[in-house]
């Protein structure tokens, strides 16, 4: 029995407060349940205020055995940012990824031991999980990628060395990475944009992998929605189509796209976690006890 909570970018407090609430207490620094377990789906670090309180928790409760988590693209952004090849940062150390890792930087500023320390346990997470009664991810579950995860990792884990594999551009553990920890993307018609939520110029879309985007607008199909774009149709080049998460497969639990309004299954087998705690929305979770079919009874906010 395991309680899936989405993307918690450093809001810590609110954690415990979530915990709390499912029932969890805290002994000895550590917090646990007599019967259910946490499954942390990614997005650890980033944005909030109490980033270095959100590792403690979520590191103790996996290393006690009271949880089990995988690795969020925030995670793998860290390893990126932090680590050098031939001479240059796997992630650019530009304006905007320096900004998008900014609260994590502040918060541990004179702290290199401790973060380091944090570094490396990030890499003892899996890219994804899979269970008799359900499959987790961050961002999208693809049998192509996860395939390609299978074969190329040991245990779904990034080693050194397989994460500077995974930065090169092109290859198959580079788009299975991407496509696993950030999702999909549909491309936009020519002259065709918009701008995210940070800001920046966008022109394609990540889009809702678990439906057919054929005959929807781009509106429609995108994850969140995008409203201003309800006025483009799709357009999909014959045999491009993505695949579309069953309905007779198991359930399959992620975070990553920052939903708004009151948390709720998408699908009777699709549960997405995250609701934008990080622009005061809700930190979700869903009490999963190996139901077939999803029920919005079950997901728990605060």
């Amino acid at each position: 029995m395991y309680d899936f909570i989405g993307d918690i970018h450093g809001y810590g407090l609110h954690l415990e407060a979530l915990l709390l609430k499912l029932g969890y207490e805290r002994y000895n620094g550590v917090y646990k349940h007599p019967e259910r377990k946490v499954f942390f789906l990614g997005d650890y670090i980033d944005r909030g205020p109490e980033i270095e309180l959100t590792l403690k928790i979520v590191r103790s409760m996996v290393e006690e055995g009271h949880a089990l988590a995988i690795m969020g693209n925030h995670e793998y952004n860290a390893l990126c940012f932090e680590t050098k090849h031939e001479g240059a940062y796997l992630r650019p150390h530009n304006p905007g990824t320096i900004n998008q890792y900014q609260a994590t930087l502040h918060q541990f500023a004179g702290k290199k031991d401790s973060y380091q320390s944090y570094l490396n346990w990030f890499y003892t997470l899996p890219l994804f999980y899979e269970d008799s009664t359900f499959n987790a991810v961050h961002a999208c579950w693809d049998s192509k990628a996860i395939n390609v995860l299978k074969s190329a990792l040991n245990d779904n884990r990034l080693s050194h060395g397989k994460l500077i594999n995974s930065c090169q551009k092109g290859t198959a553990l580079n788009d299975a990475v991407e496509v696993a920890l950030k999702g999909k993307e549909l491309e936009l018609p020519s002259g065709h944009h918009f701008f995210d939520k940070d800001g920046k110029k966008r022109q394609h879309i990540r889009f809702k992998w678990w439906e057919n985007p054929a005959g929807k607008t781009y509106g429609e199909a995108a994850i969140p929605n995008q409203a201003h774009l309800n006025h483009i149709n799709v357009q999909l080049d014959p045999g491009t189509l993505s695949e579309v998460y069953p309905v007779a497969h198991k359930p399959v639990f992620f975070g990553h796209y920052w939903l708004k309004g009151e948390p709720m299954i998408q699908k009777s087998n699709v549960c997405c976690l995250d609701f934008s705690i990080a622009k005061k929305g809700y930190l979700a979770a869903y009490r999963f006890d190996g139901e077939g079919l999803l029920d919005n009874q079950q997901i728990v906010y605060v």
